[in-house]
C-alpha cells in the first residue's frame, strides 16, 4: 500500500528536502505541498492524503490551528497529522498530541526517523522523537491534574498492554512480550482506545503515566 503524504511548511528549502527523502521510499507518495495552515487544510480536504506532515509556525494558520480542523470530531477518515518542527518545547509537543497529533519529530531527528513516524502513523501507531519521550511523559506524570477514569475497567492484560505502550513499545514488540499475535496486540489497542476515550497511542500512553500505572501506583 503506498502511503500518501502532504507536507506543510513555510520554508520551501524544508518542503523540498522532506520531498527528496520520501521519493527514494517506494511506499511513499508525495501528493501535496504547502506553506501554510490555511492552505495545508485546502488542499488535506482536496487530494485526502493518509499522512500530514505539519510545521507548528507558519503564516496565516499555525500548524497547531490547521491540525485541530482537520482532526475535528465528526471529519470522515481524517489524516494522521505527524508534526515536524525546529522547536523542542514541551508546552507545544503537549498541545499537539492533545489535538490527535499522531507523532511529534524535531527537524535535525534524521531521515530514518522521518521516513519511520510516517509508516507508524499510517499503521495507527504514534512515534515522538526518543529525546522528548520520556521527558514528556514525566512531566504529565508529575503535573497532570487526577487521569479520567476509563468508561469501563481494564483487564489485567490491558494493563500489560499500555504499560509496555507507554514505554515505547511497537505493536511487534509487545505481541512477542505477550506472547500474542500482532493481530489480537490491535484489537486490545482498539478496545483501550474505546474505554479511555482516547484519539490514539500516544494519549493511551499519557493517560497510563498520569494514573501510575506506568511507575505501579495501582
Amino acid at each position: 500500500m503506498t502511503i500518501r503524504v502532504l507536507i506543510a511548511d513555510d520554508q520551501a528549502m524544508v518542503r523540498a528536502g522532506f520531498a527528496m527523502i520520501l521519493a527514494a521510499e517506494d511506499d511513499i507518495d508525495v501528493v501535496a505541498e504547502a506553506p501554510d495552515g490555511v492552505y495545508a487544510v485546502e488542499l488535506a480536504e482536496r487530494h485526502r492524503p493518509d499522512v500530514v506532515l505539519m510545521d507548528i509556525r507558519m503564516p496565516r494558520m499555525d500548524g497547531l490551528e490547521a491540525l485541530r480542523r482537520l482532526t475535528r470530531p465528526g471529519t470522515v477518515n481524517p489524516p494522521k497529522v505527524v508534526v515536524v518542527t525546529t522547536f523542542d518545547d514541551d508546552d507545544y509537543v503537549q498541545r499537539a498530541l492533545s489535538e490527535g497529533a499522531s507523532g511529534f519529530l524535531i527537524k535535525d531527528s534524521g531521515p530514518a526517523l522521518l521516513v519511520e513516524a510516517i509508516r507508524a502513523a499510517a499503521s495507527g501507531e504514534a512515534l515522538v522523537s526518543p529525546a522528548i519521550t520520556v521527558r514528556l511523559l514525566r512531566r504529565l506524570n508529575s503535573a497532570a491534574p487526577a487521569p479520567r477514569k476509563p468508561h469501563t475497567a481494564l483487564s489485567a492484560r490491558e494493563e500489560d498492554l499500555v504499560r509496555l505502550v507507554a514505554r515505547g513499545r511497537t505493536n511487534a514488540e509487545i505481541a512477542a512480550e505477550l506472547t500474542i499475535s500482532v493481530g489480537t496486540v490491535k484489537t486490545h489497542l482498539g478496545n483501550v482506545q474505546t474505554k479511555l476515550s482516547a484519539r490514539n497511542r500516544v494519549e493511551i500512553a499519557a493517560w497510563a503515566w498520569e494514573s501510575g500505572l506506568v511507575e505501579g501506583r495501582r
